[in-house]
């Protein structure tokens, strides 16, 4: 059951933490937009691996504070107030889709309390050299990234518009409502119990507005406020070549800038058919950090 924790600062931030009280933790950081509210298929599977699974709504989404002018840096201290909260002096993390660099920031500054980090389909940085950030991407993605680089007055409109579609819509509504950025392998994938999760977490994370989406998009193309070369604990990178809302590219770079990065990338699988399809393996590698 997700519920409001306090912050050092004041902030509050909306936390769920699932399965076996003795478990390690698995901070896992959800996509943009997105919140606290669990894929079930995958709290299962961490689950069968005794750990527990701690999700949470970033800064701005559901009821979580605002914070704006955050930075992706910025997740470290909320992570390791979570960790200090549990009692916990290690974890594992992992990242879906825009939750992918925060998970690299928390494996990056918290390397002292992270024993590895799972980046699935995680977005690289704007300005990382080599890497045409659009190509490749779906439309409604070129253009939200497009509104991005022009400032919060023109994304906040953009993205008003985008969840008002996303508001109330099930599995169906949702491939209506992405449709230029579902290859088939995706919305194969979007049918009955994780398209209702899919649902259910955008519907939490924007019951509040944009803010948490908006301050995502902003944090993507301005620096990311580490360096991904300082990264020294072990990470996955996997990535999907069918994939429409983070183009491939981008888990190629990762790969190749991740300090000794486990690269998967795989030819066929989309944005949502990676982490789908391949939840045992990639939690299996996850947990042998431990």
């Amino acid at each position: 059951m997700t519920e409001p924790w306090r912050l050092p600062d004041g902030r509050t931030l909306d936390v769920d933490v699932t399965g076996p009280a003795d478990g390690v933790p698995l901070v896992f950081h959800h996509g943009t937009p997105g919140s606290a509210v669990p894929v079930r298929a995958f709290a299962r599977a961490v689950h069968d691996r005794g750990l527990r699974l701690v999700t949470y709504s970033r800064a701005g989404y559901g009821g979580s504070t605002r914070r704006a002018g955050r930075n992706v840096a910025d997740i470290a201290g909320d992570v390791a107030a979570i960790l200090d909260r549990l009692g916990a002096e290690r974890c594992v993390t992992a990242g879906w889709s825009g939750g992918g660099p925060h998970a690299l920031a928390t494996g990056a500054l918290l390397a002292d309390r992270v024993a590895g980090v799972l980046s699935i389909a995680s977005v690289a940085p704007y300005d990382a050299e080599g890497l045409d950030f659009d190509a490749g991407a779906g439309e409604q993605n070129v253009e939200e990234n497009d509104a991005a680089l022009r400032g919060e007055s023109a994304l906040r409109p953009y993205l008003e518009a985008e969840a008002a579609d996303l508001a109330d819509a099930d599995a169906d509504g949702l491939i209506a409502g992405m449709s230029t950025l579902l290859p088939p392998v995706d919305r194969a994938v979007l049918t009955d119990e994780y398209g209702e999760d899919l649902a259910a977490g955008f519907r939490e994370g924007m019951r509040s507005g944009v803010d948490g989406w908006v301050d995502d998009d902003l944090a993507f193309v301005t620096p990311w406020g580490f360096a991904l070369e300082s990264i020294t604990v072990p990470v996955s990178v996997w990535q999907g070549s069918e994939d429409l809302m983070v183009p491939f590219a981008h888990g190629e770079w990762l790969a190749a800038h991740v300090p000794g990065a486990r690269a998967h990338l795989l030819s066929g699988e989309g944005h949502l058919s990676i982490g789908l399809g391949f939840t045992a393996a990639m939690l299996d590698e996850l947990t042998a950090t431990l």
